[in-house]
Formats: C-alpha cells, sequence, structure tokens
C-alpha cells in the first residue's frame, strides 16, 4: 500500500464516529432527561445524609478544589474557545470550521448558565446551609426575579457539563477528561455545602441536553485532514 493509501485509510477512518455524537436524535434526548428525573428524585431523598457526611469547608483552599470549581466558571470555556479557534484556524481554508467549532463550545457553556438562572426562578429551592440541610423554598412573592440565594439547579455545575458535552462531541477521544472535570466540579459543589446533591444531578443531565439540542441545530463537521 502506498504512502497516499494509507493516509486516504487512516484519513477515513479517523472521521468515521457514532452518528449519535454529532447529531443525537430527541429520542436520546428524551431518554437522557427522563434518567435525569429518576436520578434527580434519588438525589433528593438522600440530600439531607450527604449534607450531614459530606461535608469540606476548606475544599476551595486547597489548589485541586479551586481548579476543579472554575470548570464551571464561563470564562474558562470562552478561554479554550479562543485557543481552539486560533489552533484550528491556523489554515484559511479552515477558518469558518474552527470558528463554529469553538462558538459551539462557548454558546453551549453560556446557555447552562442561563438554563441554571431559569431553573433557579423556576422552582426556587434556597441553598441548603442557611436551612442546616432541610429543602425550603422561596415564595414567589419574595424577590420573584432574583436568583441569589437559590441553588436547584446549580450553576456551576450546569455550565461545567454543557461544557464538556461539547467538548466530548468536538473531541470523542478525550471526552472523559471534559466529564471528569464536571464531575468534581459538581462534588466540590456539595462539599461545600453551596448545592444539594439533587442540585447537581439536575444539572448535570440538564448539561449534557443542551449541548446536545445545539449539534442537532448547527451540527458539527469534523475538519478533513
Amino acid at each position: 500500500m502506498t504512502d497516499v493509501q494509507k493516509g486516504a485509510t487512516t484519513g477515513s477512518h479517523h472521521t468515521h464516529t457514532d452518528p449519535e455524537m454529532h447529531h443525537p436524535s430527541w429520542r436520546r434526548v428524551a431518554r437522557v432527561l427522563g434518567v435525569t428525573a429518576v436520578l434527580t428524585g434519588l438525589a433528593w431523598m438522600a440530600d439531607g445524609w450527604v449534607y450531614a457526611h459530606w461535608y469540606d469547608p476548606k475544599v476551595y483552599d486547597r489548589d485541586w478544589g479551586r481548579l476543579l470549581r472554575i470548570i464551571g466558571f464561563l470564562g474558562t470555556w470562552l478561554a479554550l474557545a479562543v485557543a481552539i479557534a486560533l489552533q484550528e484556524g491556523a489554515e484559511p481554508a479552515r477558518r469558518v470550521l474552527a470558528k463554529r467549532r469553538a462558538s459551539l463550545l462557548f454558546w453551549s457553556a453560556a446557555l447552562g448558565g442561563l438554563v441554571a438562572e431559569v431553573g433557579k426562578l423556576v422552582i426556587r429551592r434556597e441553598r441548603p446551609e442557611p436551612n442546616d440541610g432541610v429543602h425550603a423554598f422561596r415564595d414567589w412573592a419574595d424577590r420573584t426575579w432574583s436568583s441569589a440565594g437559590l441553588a436547584m439547579p446549580s450553576s456551576h455545575t450546569l455550565v461545567a457539563f454543557a461544557g464538556a458535552a461539547m467538548l466530548a462531541r468536538l473531541y470523542p477521544r478525550a471526552r472523559w477528561v471534559g466529564y471528569a472535570l464536571a464531575v468534581g466540579c459538581g462534588l466540590t459543589r456539595v462539599m461545600a455545602r453551596a448545592h444539594f446533591l439533587s442540585d447537581v444531578v439536575l444539572a448535570a443531565g440538564l448539561g449534557w441536553a443542551v449541548a446536545a439540542v445545539l449539534v442537532r441545530r448547527w451540527p458539527i463537521q469534523e475538519p478533513r485532514t
């Protein structure tokens, strides 16, 4: 086999991916949301126990804790998006595609944050620590349009998972890196008593769904080599 043939074979193998990865079906999205609802319900029942037994007040005093927290910071995903646009758009012929891929990453995380804020205003469950680990809900008449002090779903976790889910679609072989960091982000929010476990579980599923809906509207096209 010639070098050209080898390159063609390698290239075709490299671009072969699961269609569901780049264009998930609505059925799959619905299935994931259904599983998320069930897991959120189970986590809800475990919230009190987890609050009482899984607490580290100094989690964000440690380097690894701060690292995991900023995975839920939109600025982190903006920086990654810029890096992708610069690296993949080095060749003029690939700049349009590079901008699309970078935009998908940023907007997935950004829309994840927006979904979290809207969810908080709708669900209106307060943070655990001010209520000693008891589920408490804010009255609709009390600061109707302010999400301050509300916790469900977790904004940090939803941003982290929306970004990680999109990153997994852009770079499937590295998907577990992003997901591992997103899981860590969510767990530190629970350890810091900023959120109940169910806040984090709901956010994780919604984050995945945000990325899935985005790629259905703006499909990812892998750059050809």
